[in-house]
Order: structure tokens, then C-alpha cells, then sequence
């Protein structure tokens, strides 16, 4: 059973339960998907591969990131709960994150790998670094972890 057919299993699951919370949530994933497809001119019923399933979940959770750091800026706290209660179950069906020490022994075998000894050599280090962590770790930590190594 793949991923996306998971998510849509638990989707039926959830609406049955009347989880509102995971129904909503997993519902837009499986939007996510169908938009995807679209996006890429394929019927939108159409199996994602897992890398693709694994951008489309990413982008879910990225988006819940945004709105929390929102509400957060405007003092909506009940909104910023909701958000953080999505993001929790988008989070159960991303691989685990790496910590930062791990992106961290990453950035330092790839700057000694590509010969980068500046700053001038930001973008493809930081292009290495997301290529291997694809997935496991989010870009805004990662570039500060760059940072702080060049």
C-alpha cells in the first residue's frame, strides 16, 4: 500500500470516527495531490510517485509553519493552536527530521567535498546540502546551519 493510498484510507477512517481535525487536514493532502497531478497536466487520479507524494505532504506542513508564525504576529493563539494540531498530523506521515547535528555533519562533509572555503559558495553548498536531506529537514534551518559553517 503506498502512501497516498494510506492517506486516503485514514481519511475514510477519520470521517467515520468524525475526527474533524484529521478529516480536514487529510483532506487537503489528498487536494494536495489531486492539484499536484493537475499542476503536471495528468489525470487527477493519478499515482504520485513517493518523492512526489513525500513535495505535496512537505508543502502541507510548510504551510501550517507559515500560518502559525502569522497567527503568532497577529496574537491569534486559538488560531495558532488549530494550526499546530494540523501541522502534528501532517508531521505522522513525513519521514523523521533529522537533528541538527546531523544536518550539521552533513553541511561539513559536502563543504569539503565541493572545496568551499567562503561565503561566495552559499548556493551550491546549500543546493548539495537540501539535494541530501530532501525531505528530512527543513530548508530555513539548514541554510542557517550553512551559514554558521561558512
Amino acid at each position: 500500500m503506498t502512501i497516498q493510498d494510506k492517506i486516503r484510507e485514514h481519511a475514510r477512517g477519520a470521517m467515520k470516527a468524525r475526527d474533524e481535525t484529521r478529516t480536514i487536514v487529510l483532506r487537503s493532502i489528498i487536494s494536495g495531490f489531486t492539484n499536484y497531478n493537475v499542476a503536471k497536466k495528468r489525470k487527477p487520479d493519478h499515482a504520485l510517485s513517493p518523492e512526489e507524494v513525500m513535495e505535496v505532504i512537505s508543502r502541507e506542513g510548510r504551510q501550517r509553519k507559515d500560518s502559525i508564525e502569522q497567527f503568532e504576529k497577529g496574537e491569534r493563539f486559538d488560531l495558532v493552536e488549530k494550526e499546530k494540531a494540523e501541522l502534528k498530523i501532517i508531521e505522522e506521515y513525513l519521514p523523521e527530521q533529522l537533528t541538527d547535528e546531523e544536518i550539521e555533519k552533513i553541511v561539513v562533509s559536502k563543504k569539503e567535498e565541493l572545496g568551499i572555503a567562503d561565503k561566495s559558495g552559499l548556493g551550491r553548498l546549500m543546493g548539495a546540502v537540501m539535494k541530501e536531506t530532501k525531505g528530512r529537514a527543513d530548508g530555513n534551518r539548514v541554510k542557517k546551519i550553512v551559514e554558521k559553517n561558512l
